[in-house]
């Protein structure tokens, strides 16, 4: 089945992208004269069990239920898990949201400025608030697109570097940046300042000591209605049938300019409440300072959605997965000699390999051909020879007392 084939092509991405990690570190480990074979056998066990190591005990790595590096994990998933559907939802209506950066960064700015500026636990409206505020920024290169056939690409990566700059004007005369920490003058207020916190749901019990709170159950809910709108919806099946051919479906009575638009604003809004998810956990602080660089988890989102096959289920996995090789860079930095940046060459590989799925897929697709004519050639019996000139054709048996025709 296709779908078999995709998730055996995203598997096959990972595989490989370890593989790859993993020989970098042996040899960086067994050529360098700073390093050891101990230390590079070490390294290939962090980065295939990051999330169960748990130190060192008397020199030695160990291993086991980490509650501190699994929370954290999830904590750092939310974000991408949301960005991830934003542009995996685009895809799916033939639209690249590239603009899933400048979208996160309009969350951040609303969902904090509502939290902080109203004096009470006001978390459902400052996350709606952030939702809202990337469905607007998602719009505008959904209009561009719709109504003057401006590639939204090109309209996205504009927005982006609007918005970094409108967040960081918009900060700098506004009264949330951090003076109480004087080292601090460059970040915003955690949302604890004033009281706003995302509630644990039970999740600070399961791994006491780290960040995970309710929003990784939040991600997963909205992954879930994503895929039911897309896959079991008449609205879904109007935004797939825009992004197959926009034209035929304009023919059919769908109203394509609608849902041009209406795809970019779901877009802008899913990395508008990722952002809103990260930043109302209280225990995290936005730099203002934002006009010189975009957010990573913004971009990160594309590999993630590229790895799911822009499956909404499947970006929950994802999601989850490139949050573990981000622990992973930081278990290398601090357990052994190597730095986190080995990481990002696994991650490289990985994107560059889901980018190529469709590779991956007729290699497999042609192997099993192969496969199956070979069986079917040993299975198959032989064809009677051909007869030499001037020689009658072989009699056929009737089957009626065995006698010729």
């Amino acid at each position: 089945k296709d779908g078999t084939k995709t998730v055996l092509a995203s598997l096959a991405s990972i595989v490989i992208g370890l593989l790859v990690g993993c020989v970098v570190i042996l040899v960086v480990g067994y050529t360098s004269d700073n390093l050891s074979g101990k230390s590079a056998w070490e390294g290939v066990r962090i980065v295939l069990a990051s999330i169960f190591s748990t130190g060192r005990s008397e020199g030695a790595l160990t291993f086991g239920f980490n509650p501190v590096s699994t929370g954290n994990m999830l904590f750092r998933a939310t974000p991408l898990i949301m960005t991830g559907l934003s542009v995996a939802v685009a895809f799916k209506t033939g639209l690249f949201n590239i603009g899933a950066p400048g979208q996160y960064l309009m969350g951040t700015m609303a969902s904090l400025m509502i939290a902080l500026g109203i004096p009470s636990d006001v978390v459902p409206p400052a996350f709606l608030g952030g939702a809202a505020a990337g469905a607007i920024w998602g719009c505008i290169p959904g209009l561009v697109k719709a109504y003057l056939n401006i590639n939204e690409v090109l309209a996205s990566i504009m927005t982006n570097w609007i918005a970094a700059n409108a967040v960081t004007w918009a900060f700098e005369v506004s009264n949330f940046k951090n003076v109480v920490e004087n080292t601090k003058t460059n970040y915003i207020y955690k949302t604890t300042f004033n009281g706003v916190e995302t509630a644990k749901m039970g999740l600070d019990k399961l791994f006491p000591g780290s960040q995970v709170n309710g929003g990784i159950i939040v991600a997963i809910v909205i992954a879930i209605l994503m895929y039911i709108l897309i896959n079991k919806t008449t609205l879904g099946y109007q935004l797939k049938a825009c992004g197959s051919n926009r034209h035929a479906a304009r023919y059919a009575g769908i109203k394509d300019k609608r849902n041009i638009v209406l795809s970019m604003a779901i877009a802008g809004a899913l990395s508008g409440a990722g952002a809103a998810l990260y930043y109302l956990s209280g225990n995290t602080e936005f730099y203002w300072q934002t006009y010189q660089s975009l957010p990573a988890t913004g971009f990160n989102g594309i590999p993630v959605a590229l790895l799911a096959a822009n499956n909404p289920i499947g970006v929950i996995f994802t999601g989850i997965f490139m949050s573990m090789l981000d622990i992973s860079g930081q278990q290398l930095t601090s357990l052994t000699p190597y730095n986190e940046y080995l990481t990002d060459v696994i991650i490289a590989v990985i994107v560059y390999l889901s980018a190529f799925s469709l590779v991956i897929k007729m290699l497999i697709t042609g192997r099993k051909k192969r496969r199956a004519a070979e069986s079917a050639a040993t299975t198959a019996e032989p064809a009677p020879p051909e007869p030499e000139p001037g020689e009658a054709p072989a009699q056929v048996e009737s089957g009626k007392g065995g006698e010729a025709e």
